[in-house]
């Protein structure tokens, strides 16, 4: 009777990789060419997909599969040192092309959710935070910028077009502390994919490989996108990244 939420934050798949012995063998057993990093890889998602499935089997079990809607995502695209495949998309974690930024996204809603429903909508891992409260009937604050998905979930047309703005912190020699960017609005994409490294320009819609930049030959649209990048960090800017130290 009482209404809950639970954030459950597998370590799966990520170094080290050390799937169980179980699990590890029955890859190796099902496809014994493949290659040793590759299957340690599979099998530890395997493994974590087996450990999905007691979370719905309790749902289940419990009778509470209808009125809890259930949320499977990642933080990060597959890392490619680790045996990942992010294709058809350009690199991996770490990375601001869109191998390290797009990420599975399935959602189950017995009774809300059609089975087998799809959608090419755009958004970010923090409109789930607007979508729990928009299903617990609670308030959004209104400086929230994140979007509820719950319109997309009913099969709805999803809200309108808005950039999708990525920033990635990363510590050590190679980063300096540095931050580093990525925006995209509409069909055009504004990375730079290091702290030292230069922007580049995308467009996904006839490029979603990201093969060619395509900065010099657009450079007003780099402009205006250049604008809206540095509104965002100015805006990030203003939240500080850890509390400030006490006197």
């Amino acid at each position: 009777k009482q209404p809950f939420f639970l954030y459950l934050a597998y370590n799966a798949p990520h170094s080290p990789v050390e799937p169980p012995a179980a699990a590890l063998e029955r890859v190796r057993q099902r496809a014994p060419g493949l290659e040793a990093k590759r299957a340690a890889a599979v099998a530890l998602v395997e493994d974590l997909d087996e450990k999905l499935g007691r979370v719905l089997a309790t749902l289940r079990e419990t009778g509470l599969e209808r009125s809890t809607p259930v949320v499977f995502t990642s933080d990060n695209g597959g890392s490619l040192p680790h045996a990942a495949n992010n294709d058809p998309w350009r690199d991996g974690k770490q990375s601001h092309y869109d191998g390290g930024l797009r990420v599975p996204f399935v959602a189950r809603w017995p009774g809300r959710i059609a089975a087998g429903r799809t959608s090419d909508y755009a958004g970010r891992t923090f409109d789930l935070f607007a979508t729990c409260l928009e299903a617990a009937g609670a308030p959004k604050p209104q400086a929230m910028d994140a979007v509820s998905l719950l319109p997309i979930f009913r099969g709805e047309t999803p809200a309108g077009p808005r950039d999708l703005y990525f920033v990635r912190r990363e510590g050590g020699p190679p980063y300096g502390g540095k931050d580093y960017h990525a925006i995209i609005r509409g069909e055009w994409k504004l990375l730079q994919n290091s702290p030292y490294a230069p922007l580049e320009l995308y467009h996904l819609a006839t490029d979603p490989a990201e093969r060619t930049n395509v900065i010099a030959q657009n450079p007003k649209v780099a402009r205006e996108l250049q604008a809206a990048l540095s509104a965002h960090i100015q805006r990030g800017g203003a939240v500080p990244w850890q509390s400030p130290a006490q006197p």
